[in-house]
């Protein structure tokens, strides 16, 4: 199966719909699909439900959806950058559903592993847990929480073989790895791709039967959200 495409649009075409569930990867700036994000945006698509641990910054990441007004909905953990997020939730234009960290990674893990829902302390006793089901074991309560699935997953990976065999560069995996397998399809946009045969198999972070097609994205312009100095010494 020919997997690699010659650009993001090429790689998303017949996949988008108004009013789909996309699940993105990345963390913060970091790991982020970002010519995938691109596409999506220049595609004009809208009603967007996306999954992601944060909502990027303003005019950055997933911020470049948000200042289209594309996305209906936000599945996330931290938003507290994107300005324009909270504009447009502190006027009821945006549904928001926060999601802990690790709830969020582990309910799209379940997603991509087939388990509907699972019980956690996490958000026990607070509004995280209202609307759910409690359930009681051994004398302490857990909130049952639902698995993510999506129509489709954009995710950036650091390496990958012809065959979609990816590799995750530090912390662009945490996010990307869960989101991958949550989805219907998954799309990927890496910075190389080398030969089969090419990577250690043990070094392999994402087999490639979960990606179906796939880009290669670079030259990338690394974006930081908060650069910190050091002061310069005194004479």
């Amino acid at each position: 199966m020919q997997k690699l495409y010659p650009d993001a649009a090429a790689a998303l075409a017949g996949l988008l719909h108004d009013g789909m569930t996309i699940c993105a990867g990345g963390f913060g700036l970091c790991g982020i699909p970002e010519r995938l994000i691109d596409a999506i945006r220049d595609s004009g698509v809208k009603d967007l439900t996306i999954a992601s641990n944060n909502a990027g910054i303003d005019n950055e990441g997933l911020g470049k959806l948000l200042r289209t007004r594309q996305v209906k909905k936000m599945i996330s953990s931290y938003v507290g950058e994107n300005k324009e997020f909270e504009r447009q939730y502190l006027a009821g234009e945006l549904e928001v559903e926060f999601c802990p960290q690790g709830t969020l990674a582990e309910r799209c893990r379940a997603g991509g592993a087939g388990i509907p829902g699972f019980y956690t302390k996490t958000g026990v006793g607070t509004k995280v847990a209202e609307g759910k089901e409690v359930k009681v074991f051994d004398g302490e309560e857990y909130i049952l929480e639902r698995g993510i699935r999506a129509d489709l997953a954009i995710i950036k990976g650091w390496k990958a073989d012809e065959m979609g065999n990816l590799i995750f560069r530090k912390t662009a995996r945490n996010f990307n790895q869960p989101m991958a397998t949550a989805a219907n399809i998954c799309v990927a946009e890496v910075e190389e791709v080398v030969p089969v045969g090419s990577l250690d198999p043990d070094a392999i972070h994402l087999p490639g039967i979960y990606v179906k097609r796939m880009i290669v994205g670079a030259p990338y312009d690394k974006k930081i959200e908060f650069r910190t100095v050091r002061e310069r010494a005194a004479a």
